[in-house]
């Protein structure tokens, strides 16, 4: 009885491989035919027990089924594909491999082309799903799903965002590139190489001479940032706060996360910590003079003029034609004037306090007086030339004042 059992068992599995043989050449000689509802019919049957496909035609199965999806079902074309590609790096053949890498490398590029088409179309949702589309496609490429996330982001989808900048941290995606460069020895011109092979291989032969190659910047502070936004968007400031801090842990020096955590405090109204991050800034970038400007800003808002004076005052040192300090200055030093103005007015009847104060406010004009002028003539706006004409008419410099007028009137009814 056991040995009858044993011999039904074997017939049933022949009988199996048999039917499987005869659906694959079914879709072989549909897909030929052009007749792909007819190859997506028959393949569905397979699919349906895809896990007792005979090991023989597993390979065959793979590529296609991704033949008969890549026209109307990209994804499910590559994930056949795919684990084509597994299948028979397992088995150490690549019969049907070699058949199957120049379609899907072909998918790829038509899905990319299509995703960078709606990116710069600003249809940021079609980007999304065509960028993560070609990274599923091809997993190594991950800067496909960095602009997925970027996508995402553009279109306010935070939850997909923040899920596919997550799986970038979690891959230790830095986004990181290098390009090659050499100078052409018959025109001098320094020439862009695809890879390094080929600039290699010319400067060897030397057409080209001086190979330089050029790094690009780490984006993995950026996604921090970006994660950051995303938790503020979804009114979760903790969350971004702790996301900035955590990778500053790893990498304390590193002034882009360091000012990234800075803009976070700005975004939440936290000045105090802003502030303190500044001053670690410029311990770590003492030449930086929009460090000493951004403390300038902090300080003159916290009503601490001389500290505010002194930021503007080194911003100027490092930077000589930084306009927006001098106005700046100059705005801190005329804040003192309130306090002026206000015991003048509690002094109307008292001429001789009320002269002396009236001095003390024009002192006050006379010293922001030349910062004015410097950030006026660096960059003149209507707003500049307003105020350094009220302050010639108060200091009674009537020539100066008439003159600035003009050019009042002009910017006006532009």
């Amino acid at each position: 009885m056991k040995k009858q059992l044993l011999a039904l068992t074997i017939g049933f599995l022949s009988i199996a491989t048999f039917a499987q043989k005869n659906e694959l050449k079914a879709v072989e000689k549909a897909i030929k035919k052009g007749a792909f509802k007819e190859a997506k019919t028959t393949i569905a049957t397979l699919e349906a027990t895809e896990e007792t496909i005979e090991p023989k035609l597993k390979a065959k199965y793979y590529y296609l089924k991704g033949v008969t999806y890549e026209k109307s079902n990209v994804a499910k074309a590559a994930d056949a594909y795919n684990k084509l590609f597994d299948y028979e790096k397992e088995t150490g053949t690549q019969k049907y491999s070699k058949l199957a890498q120049p379609k899907l490398n072909e998918l790829i590029q038509q899905v990319s082309n299509q995703a960078i088409e709606q990116y710069n179309a600003k249809e940021f949702k079609q980007a999304t799903n065509n960028f993560h589309l070609t990274f599923v496609l091809s997993p190594r490429d991950t800067t496909f799903l960095y602009n997925a996330a970027l996508s995402a982001s553009l279109d306010k989808d935070y939850d997909t965002a923040l899920k596919y900048y997550s799986q970038l941290r979690t891959l230790g995606y830095t986004g990181i590139t290098k390009t090659y460069y050499a100078v052409n020895q018959a025109t001098g011109e320094e020439e862009l190489f695809q890879s390094k092979d080929l600039r290699d291989f010319s400067v060897k032969t030397k057409s080209h001479v001086k190979p330089t190659v050029v790094v690009s910047e780490s984006k993995q502070a950026e996604i921090i940032k970006n994660i950051g936004y995303i938790y503020i968007n979804q009114e979760k400031p903790e969350l971004a706060i702790t996301a900035l801090e955590e990778a500053r842990k790893s990498n304390p020096k590193d002034m882009n996360l360091l000012l990234n955590q800075a803009q976070m405090y700005i975004e939440l109204k936290r000045m105090d910590k802003f502030a303190k991050l500044m001053e670690e800034a410029v311990a770590l970038d003492p030449t930086n003079p929009v460090l000493f400007f951004n403390l300038g800003v902090v300080n003159a808002n916290e009503n601490k003029v001389e500290a505010a004076k002194n930021y503007y005052e080194k911003a100027i040192e490092l930077k000589p034609d930084y306009a927006d300090a001098y106005m700046n200055l100059a705005i801190v030093i005329l804040s003192g004037e309130k306090a002026i103005i206000d015991e003048m007015n509690k002094n109307f009847s008292n001429a001789k306090k009320y002269n002396k104060l009236e001095k003390e406010q024009k002192a006050l004009y006379n010293q922001a007086l030349p910062y004015l002028i410097k950030g006026d003539e660096l960059n003149r706006t209507i707003e500049t030339v307003r105020t350094l004409m009220n302050i010639y008419d108060t200091l009674e410099m009537t020539e100066k004042a008439d003159a600035l007028r003009v050019i009042y009137k002009k910017l006006r009814d532009q």
